[in-house]
């Protein structure tokens, strides 16, 4: 099997709507991220971790809403490596350069291992929960390993951060796919099913 061949069976697994759902979360993580980090900046001015620790778990809810509403392995990758090209090309807030894919993407993947090994509970509040962190402390680390270079005691400080504030925003995701999900047309399902029968629990 040719690489072309693998990258198509990887694509054509995902309808238009799953695409429609996957650019519309980037998109608003995208334009949600600039308010949220200027208010944890303003939060975090005197502390000795960088504010985008704090923010970025609710940065990471949108890849965590568009993952499970997708229900397919990959989806989360490309959430975020839709959201690294955009920044990259218009030089929009949070832009490294050409590193943006590399930062954006891996806390996709990060993301993608979690509610991989979860199966068909990816929908759960433990998967969306574990996902949230998974994202935000590899993103975290990622980004001071290229640029902040934080000595030991300091980095762990923001990675502890990192986790809280991850899993902060996958429960939110969590709770929000929840809140809109429609109700399972059949009385005997238990919980609310996602397109690819993903039960949130």
């Amino acid at each position: 099997m040719t690489q072309e061949t693998v990258l198509n069976s990887f694509f054509n697994r995902f309808t238009v709507h799953d695409l429609i759902i996957m650019s519309l979360t980037a998109g608003l993580g995208i334009v949600f991220k600039p308010f949220t980090a200027v208010l944890v900046h303003f939060i975090t001015a005197t502390l000795l971790i960088p504010g985008g620790v704090l923010a970025g778990g609710f940065y990471m809810m949108w890849i965590v809403i568009g993952a499970v509403l997708v229900g397919k392995n990959g989806s989360a990758t490309l959430i975020a490596l839709l959201q690294g090209i955009i920044v990259m090309a218009l030089g929009v807030y949070g832009s490294h350069g050409f590193m943006s894919l590399l930062t954006y993407m891996l806390p996709g993947i990060a993301a993608d291992f979690i509610f991989f090994i979860s199966g068909k509970q990816r929908g759960s509040a433990g998967a969306c929960f574990t996902a949230g962190i998974s994202a935000n402390v590899s993103g975290s680390l990622l980004v001071n390993l290229a640029f902040f270079r934080l000595p030991l005691v300091p980095l762990l400080l923001s990675l502890s951060v990192a986790a809280l504030s991850g899993g902060t925003g996958g429960i939110t995701a969590y709770y929000i796919i929840k809140r809109f999900m429609p109700v399972p047309s059949s009385p005997e399902k238990n919980g609310k099913e996602l397109m690819d029968g993903t039960k949130l629990q």
